[in-house]
């Protein structure tokens, strides 16, 4: 059960940060948030916010999976989870940039 959940754990952390991140996108959208603190755009602040902590946090999985501590002992194991690591670190780079690059709300 260990081994599976560790294959699973980046894609699985991806999809809660991935709804997480698009459903503030959503409340603020959806509730006009517009509060400025000066030249800073609170809403944008929350969203640059939350897109820095999901991608720390898949970084931290990827680093995890790298210790000799954490990393499964199985040869297949090991590479699957750091795969799929990898993989979820680089969806959440990738899906989660047009939060913090593209307009808020349209």
């Amino acid at each position: 059960m260990k081994d599976l959940a560790r294959i699973l754990m980046g894609p699985l952390v991806w999809l809660a940060s991935f709804s997480a991140v698009y459903g503030l996108h959503g409340l603020i959208c959806g509730h006009r948030l517009d509060v400025s603190m000066g030249d800073v755009d609170l809403a944008r602040a929350l969203l640059i916010a939350a897109y820095g902590v999901a991608v720390a946090i898949q970084a931290a999985i990827v680093w995890a999976l790298h210790c000799s501590r954490l990393a499964a002992s199985g040869g297949f194991v090991a590479f699957a989870s750091r795969a799929t690591a990898w993989v979820g670190l680089a969806a959440a780079i990738w899906t989660l940039l047009p939060t913090i690059i593209m307009t808020r709300c349209l």
